[in-house]
């Protein structure tokens, strides 16, 4: 009896101790929340839920080894927990084990079909394996959401950031961003009184620029940002950089704290404590690197901890947000007839709105053709693209386009689960030999960079450009073929293609794509004279000038900070 009695208590206990987890989970307070699960998992060792739980924050703090053991006990404990199976399949799809992330989130539906975190989460697993018939299905849905029911329903299907990725009406996307930034406005509003109240002016006489972002690791975002930070004129400015993300030990990270003035790691803090810090160090302009990314935290944001905030360069999107002022784009990739796209004010610079890193190390050795898996002659074009990138309006342009150039091959991304597998069906189904298709895998960064010279010219995406794989594919040597659309998105190549001098590179229709690229695989002294203009520009032209681009970067930052000073609401930049 007595037994059974403390048995009881402790269940309550851990119940407690959960739920009080959850809470500190909810408020970013990664570490707080650990110590919480992990006491509700010494009360009720088979407390799934707890197990779950505390998987998912050590995940979030990037202990992925013990985070995915935790979270395959939990469902080992209970197999019908929906939840517990949607969070190991978060972290399967992390991990870039994506057929099993898929299973686990197939599993769910089963389970909770009506869960809108299953629907909402298992759209970025399937694009990543190119199974297109879902994606498909799940966009029709969406549409017809669109049609008829309120944003609080499309949230259940599709985050903002996936809503980007697949081919929906851009007024879609602008009110899911909305939905969401109003949510968090409404749900901060009363630590924006605090953190507002908390402000430190700088008093320096320089600005103060604090750019957030977990990404300061060998990613994409600070493959492009490395060599930004460190030139900022001091004279003018002071750099703060704030980062919630795991330290890799990389050159980047080491480069870009180097870079900063003050690097802080607030990895684990809550949100609010963030807020609160940021806004104590007089922080002028924040800056957002990641918008709502996967892992980002716009709850900082919404909390108002600096006077001028800013959306720049890793979300191309709105944030549909109060809390966010300025959007940082350019001419090219944001004209004006798509700018009501956003509810931010928009600062256009006057080239590519893509910082680029001019230091950027190259191997100096060229692979062999063998050694990638090409053949010794034929045109090879290539897409570098992350897969969920590839749609199947493209792919069956590139398969006419190999058809019509006898020999010629497609050098794409390995990409996670079956997604080769699933391209070579759709290659075959397109009458074109599936063998046609090369897969390149994972290489460090400068070893990846030389390999480029083993092609002959990258075939841009449509509903998403390359951003970073773009600017890789130019500052290796490589010309790149684009089709811009009417989203910023979908303008990304366009914009970096204009500023490096090579607009014959940019195809007015799909028609116009397909064209060029067979002309240009059948004319090898066009080809020829491409490459040596790219070669010319290279250096020449703004697109890798990084301390040119810093100052035009800086003049926008100027003209926020005095419309501030003077007491004016933000208005559109331009110069």
């Amino acid at each position: 009896m007595l037994g059974r009695v403390l048995r009881s208590v402790f269940r309550s206990g851990a119940a407690e101790a959960n739920e009080a987890g959850i809470a500190l989970w909810r408020a970013g307070d990664l570490r707080a929340a650990e110590s919480r699960f992990r006491e509700a998992l010494r009360r009720d060792p088979g407390n799934a839920s707890a197990c779950s739980n505390l998987g998912m924050v050590l995940v979030e703090q990037r202990v992925l080894d013990e985070g995915l053991a935790r979270l395959t006990q939990a469902v080992e404990l209970d197999p019908a927990h929906a939840g517990a199976r949607i969070n190991l399949a978060n972290t399967l799809h992390y991990d870039g084990q994506i057929d099993a992330a898929i299973g686990h989130y197939r599993e769910a539906l089963r389970l909770a079909p009506e869960a809108p975190e299953t629907r909402v989460n298992v759209v970025k697993p399937l694009m990543d394996a190119c199974e297109w018939r879902e994606v498909e299905r799940i966009v029709a849905e969406l549409l017809d959401l669109h049609r008829g029911a309120p944003e609080a329903r499309w949230a259940e299907r599709v985050t903002p950031f996936v809503s980007l990725l697949l081919p929906l009406p851009a007024e879609f996307r602008k009110r899911l961003a909305v939905h969401r930034g109003g949510g968090l406005s409404r749900a901060y509003a009363r630590q924006r009184e605090r953190i507002i109240s908390s402000r430190v002016p700088c008093g320096s006489g320089r600005i103060r620029v604090g750019y957030v972002s977990g990404e300061f690791r060998n990613h994409a975002l600070a493959h492009l940002t490395a060599g930004m930070y460190g030139m900022h004129d001091r004279g003018r400015f002071e750099v703060f950089a704030y980062s919630y993300g795991h330290a890799d030990g990389s050159d980047y990270r080491a480069r870009i704290e180097s870079g900063c003035d003050r690097f802080v790691d607030v990895a684990g803090e809550s949100f609010e404590a963030t807020a609160g810090r940021i806004a104590r160090d007089g922080v002028d302009i924040l800056v957002d690197l990641s918008g709502y990314t996967g892992g980002s935290r716009s709850e900082i944001f919404a909390m108002r901890p600096a006077p001028v905030q800013v959306s720049y360069l890793g979300y191309p999107g709105t944030l549909g947000a109060d809390f966010i002022d300025y959007f940082v784009a350019d001419a090219v990739a944001l004209p004006q007839r798509i700018e009501w796209q956003f509810s931010e004010c928009i600062a256009r610079l006057p080239h590519s709105y893509q910082v680029n890193d001019a230091m950027q190390r190259i191997a100096g050795r060229t692979p062999e053709r063998a050694e990638a898996g090409l053949p010794q002659e034929g045109f090879v074009f290539c897409c570098f693209n992350q897969p969920y990138k590839i749609e199947r309006t493209v792919f069956e342009a590139w398969m006419r386009i190999l058809a019509a150039v006898p020999g010629a091959v497609l050098w794409l991304m390995e990409g996670g689960g079956t997604a080769a597998a699933n391209l070579r069906r759709e290659a075959r189904e397109c009458g074109v030999d599936p063998a046609r298709l090369v897969f390149a895998p994972p290489l460090p960064k400068p070893e990846h960079l030389a390999r480029h010279r083993a092609a002959d010219l990258f075939l841009d995406t449509r509903v998403v450009n390359a951003g970073t794989t773009a600017s890789d594919a130019l500052w290796a040597g490589l010309p790149l073929l684009t089709c811009p659309g009417e989203t910023l998105g979908s303008r990304v190549a366009a914009s970096l293609l204009t500023a490096i001098g090579l607009t014959e590179l940019i195809a007015r229709d799909a028609g116009e794509y397909e064209r060029i690229a067979v002309e240009l695989a059948r004319d090898p002294a066009r080809m020829a004279r491409l490459r040596g203009t790219l070669e010319r520009n290279r250096l020449s032209t703004p697109l890798f000038d990084t301390r040119a681009y810093v100052h035009h970067l800086e003049r926008a930052f100027e003209a926020m900070h005095v419309r501030f000073r003077s007491g004016e609401a933000p208005q559109p930049i331009a110069y």
